[in-house]
């Protein structure tokens, strides 16, 4: 065990009984109000907080058991990337083309990144050492911001089941947090629309963080203004 990692302050007490039948460090209440013009780590986010890790990415995988030793690592390795998130936003994309996402080994050697690549690791690696999560894209469209001259307003995390309840992680807002449980992903969008400061237009979860035929974008409700 090794490392420094990151996790957010729960709004509430979760049960030791609850987090020991888990082994998650999650609760369901939103922390404080983000800053709404970045996709980056807050600040405030990080803390100490060991987690596992061999000398290679295949010989980690025999040891992590489920999405508590991903978060960890996550919490303590990911950086983000800026300049990355320029390259990626929809203005970019529509010049020049999609880039590649990291794959799950590249970016274990090299932890840094966007959402897309957090997300990318995240569920790879948890199909891999615990495929019955059934672990998942999570897509979110916000209302568009501009960052130097770019539109940016998609955003990507993962997903994972356990015992009826729905988690969210590999949160690049939020590294090494565990969001949950929820009675359905309508109640996550509704929190981390708060929590973000920024309206959710549309989610959709996926199986593939690639390209597919165009399925429906759950929408949501327009707010009625005076």
């Amino acid at each position: 065990m090794n490392g420094a990692g990151a996790r957010t302050r729960c709004g509430r007490r979760v049960g030791t009984a609850v987090l020991a039948a888990l082994g998650l460090a999650a609760c369901s209440t939103a922390p404080p109000a983000a800053d709404p013009a970045s996709d980056a780590p807050e600040a405030t986010a990080r803390a100490d907080q060991p987690y596992t890790q061999a000398a290679t990415y295949e010989a980690t995988l025999a040891l992590w058991r489920g999405a508590a030793d991903v978060n960890a690592w996550i919490g303590a390795r990911f950086e983000y990337d800026l300049a990355r998130a320029v390259q990626l936003s929809e203005t970019q994309r529509q010049r020049n083309g999609q880039l590649p996402i990291h794959a799950p080994a590249a970016f274990f050697g090299a932890p840094k990144g966007v959402c897309v690549d957090l997300a990318r690791f995240a569920v790879e690696t948890l199909r891999v050492v615990d495929p019955p999560a059934r672990p998942a894209y999570l897509m979110i469209e916000f209302e568009p911001v501009t960052l130097a001259g770019n539109t940016l307003r998609r955003h990507w995390v993962a997903s994972f089941r356990r015992d009826g309840g729905h988690y969210f992680f590999a949160d690049s807002k939020r590294p090494g947090h565990i969001a949950g449980p929820y009675a359905s992903t309508q109640d996550f969008i509704d929190a981390y629309a708060l929590y973000r400061g920024r309206r959710i237009v549309a989610y959709r979860e996926r199986a593939t963080h690639e390209r597919q035929l165009r399925t429906p974008a759950v929408r949501q409700p327009r707010e009625e203004r005076p």
